[in-house]
């Protein structure tokens, strides 16, 4: 690979990485060859390898790139939250609104994210960008969860986003899927175990009583 020391070759070479993270979100990774890649974003073929120093290089980049740009919407849909109490429902309705989205058209995004996850067991060069992306998300989902007064531990989160993981993919393989109804049934059942009120929170609750 040619580092693009010039603003002209990391032009080109943002160029491509945003062409590569559209060809994925299209039609997955066997979408993306330099071929497509160098179309896609008008540069000639032999860009993708004077910039990367292998396909498996400039997909992985894609990924970080695509990743990134799903935290930057997540992030922004943070700043909107108050902090207040919220319920098992409502909580469960935050989360859902930052994992999965809201509508229809955040299908084709959310089956790329979870291609990228399943490809990194098999990539090692993605494995690592996945562990950033994940850690990423880990906090925005503790912030969210702190947001609504909820108890944070690492542990249970993790558990959270196995049970929408579980949900999700489920969903998606079925003849007509509903992966946020699927996600929401199962995640309504364990939120206030992985995610308890906090103790203040919950002596609010039991003074209601």
């Amino acid at each position: 690979m040619i580092t693009a020391t010039t603003p002209k070759g990391e032009r080109r070479r943002q160029a491509l990485v945003a062409a590569a993270a559209e060809l994925l979100l299209e039609g997955g990774f066997d979408a993306v060859r330099h071929r497509s890649v160098a179309t896609r974003a008008d540069l000639p073929l032999a860009s993708t390898t004077y910039y990367f120093e292998s396909l498996e290089d400039l997909i992985a980049r894609a990924v970080e790139f695509s990743g990134n740009a799903e935290l930057d919407t997540m992030r922004r849909r943070i700043g909107e939250v108050s902090h207040r109490r919220r319920g098992a429902e409502a909580t469960v309705d935050l989360v859902l609104d930052l994992l999965i989205g809201a509508d229809e058209a955040a299908r084709g995004q959310l089956i790329a994210r979870y291609e990228r996850s399943v490809a990194s067991a098999r990539h090692p060069e993605l494995r690592g960008v996945q562990l950033r992306l994940r850690a990423q998300l880990d906090e925005l989902l503790a912030e969210v969860l702190r947001r609504s007064d909820r108890t944070v531990r690492p542990e249970q989160l993790r558990r959270l986003v196995a049970v929408v993981d579980g949900a999700v993919v489920a969903a998606l393989s079925e003849m007509d899927p509903e992966p946020r109804r699927m996600a929401r049934g199962a995640l309504l059942e364990v939120i206030d175990i992985v995610a308890p009120a906090t103790p203040q929170q919950v002596d609010r609750f039991r003074a209601l009583d």
